[in-house]
């Protein structure tokens, strides 16, 4: 249960962000920003190598707060907070966690942290954000129009790519979601894992 707890990439996720920015180091990206925690710098840092940007650090993309329980293993969360495992297990919704940030100031600094970025950025083409899956819930969920809830309708897999397009067009809304959870990159990834376990069977 990582929330704020600051971890570096596993040796994976190295090679997945080394995928991500192997695939966006044509893609024209005009800025990049990225959510300070490390997971998401070493990630960003990678596209940056491959983009010849620099990163753009915005303390408002971190992951959400979840209080007492960042960096405690699930088994933990189990044997000292059963209740919360209880929901998560059992129940639709958001569990309240102790110490948490709270889900509404979530939403709105993530919001408002995107809506900044995109409006500062409206002459540029393409814009890369690098951040978290509860920030990328939030506003793909408010993009698409559904509730801020769980469990989500869609997946958000570790370097997955979600496209947004801005603009007021007659007939459109000011935000339209065009992709969610491309993670074509990680194909050739996939592929030497099954490999792996492959032999080792």
């Amino acid at each position: 249960m990582q929330g704020r707890a600051d971890y570096p990439l596993s040796d994976l996720g190295v090679a997945q962000a080394g995928a991500l920015a192997e695939r966006l180091a044509s893609s024209s990206i005009d800025v990049l920003y990225a959510s300070p925690l490390l997971r998401a710098k070493m990630t960003a840092d990678a596209v940056a190598g491959a983009t010849g940007l620099d990163v753009v650090e915005d303390d408002r993309l971190q992951e959400y707060d979840i209080g007492e329980i960042s960096g405690m293993t699930w088994l933990e969360v189990k044997a000292r907070y059963p209740e919360i495992a209880r929901q998560y297990r059992e129940e639709a919704g958001f569990p309240r966690f102790p110490g948490s940030e709270g889900r509404e100031e979530f939403a709105t600094r993530v919001r408002t942290s995107i809506d900044e970025i995109a409006a500062r950025h409206k002459d540029d083409n393409k814009v890369a954000v690098v951040t978290h899956g509860g920030p990328i819930l939030v506003y793909v969920m408010e993009s698409l129009g559904t509730p801020y809830s769980r469990p989500p309708r869609f997946r958000v897999d570790n370097t997955s790519i979600h496209t947004i397009e801005f603009g007021e067009r007659a007939g459109f809304p000011p935000r339209t979601v065009v992709g969610l959870n491309d993670t074509s990159h990680l194909v050739s990834l996939e592929q030497v894992a099954r490999g792996v376990r492959s032999e080792e069977g």
